[in-house]
């Protein structure tokens, strides 16, 4: 069977960072470098000559700027594309807005200063523009910023969000996600009263964006979101983000739960690492948790999701058809960690349904 080859467009004003893409993606058997433009323009008739299936496109860049382009490009032409970001704040906040706007994912600049963190990130670009080349695009839109309340048609769960039932005191709620997680939780967010159980958080991404990403649902969302810290004790209506760079677990306290962050390894080759928190809650919390996986590549949460369902907790996977990448949530799937499968716009719904009674009403 022939091996796909997935074709890719580096759109960056930088030759330096033209070369250094270009050689480390043409590295991969499985990955074409058809072509590079210098900026939008030259990029907008390099697509239409060249098809590529994936572009990496640069954040700053003269005449037109990546986030301009992107608005343009996912209206007119929708594809998958990677962000190249630098780990700036002001660069993190554009970033996150990408990937609301449309971009699959996004990746660091590559740091040539060492051949180690080159080596590892490099590995990372690679891995990230094949799972871009078999992303599904063209999915329907998730909602604007704004929360809708009126249901979606054919949902079986209402979009309006209801505890049938006070959840019991010791609910908490996790999830894990990776490529397309950050629309993803948005959506799910969304769906959440302001007494909602505590949430805890996992999804991939390095140090400075998580406090992005955090900052940008606290803005649209009625439960509080936060970048967590160390110590930080579980709260009714408030949502813990695991920081990137570090790890994240549970430990019980003399008032309830809170989050241990700590610099530890990663695991998966992650850090944060679903599988960290939810091995985590499993054993501290257990029969208390309901949890989701969400879209991603990999198998990341996979095995603790199983341990999870092992120990009582109840337990959803992001279904095929709205997932941007069906990687974390299949894997869950295989490994019979799931109880239900639900589109994403249902997940929130059932969440609070089965934290509050114990049963999904489907």
């Amino acid at each position: 069977m022939a091996t796909h080859t997935t074709k890719v467009l580096i759109v960056d004003d930088s030759a330096l960072m033209r070369q250094i893409l270009t050689r480390l993606l043409s590295s991969d058997p499985e990955i074409e470098v058809v072509g590079t433009a210098v900026d939008p323009f030259f990029a907008r008739d390099k697509i239409k000559a060249l098809l590529p299936d994936v572009l990496t496109l640069d954040v700053e860049m003269p005449r037109m700027d990546g986030i301009t382009f992107l608005e343009k490009l996912m209206k007119a032409h929708p594809m998958p594309v990677i962000m190249v970001s630098s780990m700036t704040k002001a660069h993190c906040d554009i970033t996150i807005r990408a990937l609301e706007i449309g971009a699959v994912d996004f990746v660091q600049k590559p740091n040539v200063a060492t051949s180690e963190a080159f080596a590892k990130e490099a590995a990372q670009i690679v891995e990230k523009v094949k799972a871009a080349g078999r992303a599904r695009i063209g999915r329907p839109r998730l909602r604007p910023l704004t929360p809708i309340a009126a249901p979606s048609a054919g949902s079986s769960v209402s979009a309006a969000p209801r505890l049938s039932r006070p959840a019991p005191s010791n609910a908490i709620i996790a999830i894990g996600a990776s490529t397309g997680g950050t629309e993803a939780i948005r959506e799910v967010l969304l769906e959440l009263p302001e007494d909602t159980p505590p949430i805890v958080i996992v999804q991939h991404m390095p140090p400075n964006f998580t406090a992005s990403f955090a900052a940008r649902l606290d803005q649209c969302c009625k439960i509080r979101v936060k970048e967590a810290a160390d110590g930080d004790k579980l709260a009714r209506g408030l949502a813990l983000l695991a920081p990137g760079g570090f790890q994240m677990g549970l430990k019980r306290t003399t008032t309830g739960y809170a989050v241990t962050v700590m610099d530890a390894g990663e695991v998966n080759r992650h850090k944060p690492s679903v599988d960290y928190l939810f091995d985590s809650i499993a054993e501290i919390a257990g029969k208390n948790v309901t949890a989701a996986i969400l879209t991603g590549m990999g198998a990341d949460g996979a095995n603790g999701m199983r341990r999870l369902r092992d120990a009582g907790a109840r337990t959803i996977a992001q279904d095929a058809a709205t997932c941007v990448v069906f990687g974390m949530p299949k894997e869950a799937i295989a490994r019979g960690g799931a109880e239900y499968i639900l589109p994403v716009q249902e997940i929130g719904g059932a969440l609070l349904d089965l934290a509050s009674t114990g049963a999904y009403a489907a």
